[in-house]
């Protein structure tokens, strides 16, 4: 069977002045790995997301939970925790307990639609708003640096390649409904 993904003939990348390694595991789980791509995806997933979330934990006291709510107001204001849910796939009951606790904090607004009296589209406060604004440059900054060894052709084309690929999942999803 043809494993996915080879190890790429690349040097490793230098980090605070010395040479990091992929332990044997972690390059096997990456490399030698029947669902190398998806194992790759979750690998820089969770490499960015950990160190971002925690930061976000310990400078404002929220739950990455918490923060996506923020976070996804800032892309579009005016969405509903189920949209939000939809889109993250965060259990609604989390999102549910996520959003309120985040009206308490002053960060967001919870209003109502004069069409569908039961939806409740969410904004961000002034602070909520203000919050995003300090956070923002960090997490551009990290995905920046991730993508730091790819030329501005190769940003674009790895850009357009997971489009392609998230695009097909929903396709995906139709089939099987």
């Amino acid at each position: 069977m043809e494993l996915v993904g080879q190890s790429p003939d690349v040097a490793e990348p230098e980090v605070a002045g010395s040479q990091r390694r992929l332990d044997t595991f972690t390059h096997a789980r990456l490399w030698k790995n029947p669902c190398g791509f998806a194992a790759r995806f979750n690998y820089l997933a969770l490499r960015y997301n950990q160190p971002l979330y925690g930061w976000v934990e310990e400078r404002f006291g929220l739950a990455r939970i918490e923060f996506v709510v923020i976070y996804s107001l800032g892309l579009m204001d005016g969405v509903t925790a189920s949209e939000i849910a939809s889109s993250t796939a965060f259990p609604k009951n989390s999102l549910s307990r996520a959003v309120n606790r985040l009206v308490k904090l002053g960060l967001v607004l919870r209003g109502t639609d004069a069409a569908d009296r039961r939806a409740q589209p969410l904004s961000l406060t002034p602070a909520g708003r203000a919050l995003l604004d300090e956070a923002m440059p960090r997490f551009v900054a990290f995905e920046e640096s991730m993508l730091q060894p790819l030329s501005l052709v190769e940003r674009e084309q790895l850009s357009t390649l997971m489009a392609k690929v998230v695009l097909g999942m929903f396709h995906a999803d139709d089939v099987r409904d």
